[in-house]
């Protein structure tokens, strides 16, 4: 697959196995910020490139913004992994930006590449975030994503306390009933 996109100094395209640990550094950047990801540190990156790996042998879609301006050459600043539940047609999605290009349109060009990309039964993509995440909501919302409920104190954090997470979600028109269950 070709590029996906470029706009200005970033370029959304398909992860590639060469992408994977420094995909997985940028990821245990974002997990040791404590405030945006679900995920917890202590994380290994050696450990979330292999998880990565095996996301990526699966073929799900999966993107990474590229900064194509920076210093040493492109530098990978985003990702996001779009996959599918545990219900026919709908998808969910994570998705990460690093903190020094955040609010630069990145996370939505992710965003729009993952929807262009979706498979064709997929009547749904839904997400999770916190909801303390305001500048997140309000590009999804920007996007066509609704809210659809809160999971009030669902996640036990690591100093234990707890967490709600805000579900949104976007409808897309109903392709009809698959020939067969799509995973």
């Amino acid at each position: 697959m070709a590029a996906v996109g470029q706009n200005g100094w970033m370029r959304v395209r398909p992860v590639t196995e060469a992408d994977l640990e420094e995909l997985a550094r940028g990821f245990k950047v974002v997990v040791d910020e404590k405030r945006w990801v679900a995920r917890q540190p202590p994380v290994d990156a050696a450990e979330l490139a292999e998880d990565l790996r095996r996301r990526l042998g699966d073929g799900r879609p999966m993107f990474t913004l590229e900064d194509t301006d920076a210093e040493d050459g492109p530098a990978l600043v985003g990702f996001l992994d779009l996959y599918p539940t545990r219900t026919d047609g709908v998808y969910a999605f994570g998705l990460w930006v690093l903190p020094e290009v955040r609010g630069k349109g990145g996370g939505r060009a992710l965003l729009e590449a993952a929807i262009e990309a979706r498979p064709p039964h997929v009547h749904k993509i839904e997400l999770e975030t916190w909801p303390h995440n305001e500048a997140a909501i309000a590009l999804y919302e920007r996007l066509g994503f609704e809210r659809e409920g809160l999971r009030r104190d669902h996640y036990r954090r690591a100093d234990g306390s707890l967490q709600s997470s805000l579900i949104m979600a976007r409808l897309f028109p109903d392709p009809g009933p698959p020939d067969r269950v799509r995973r």
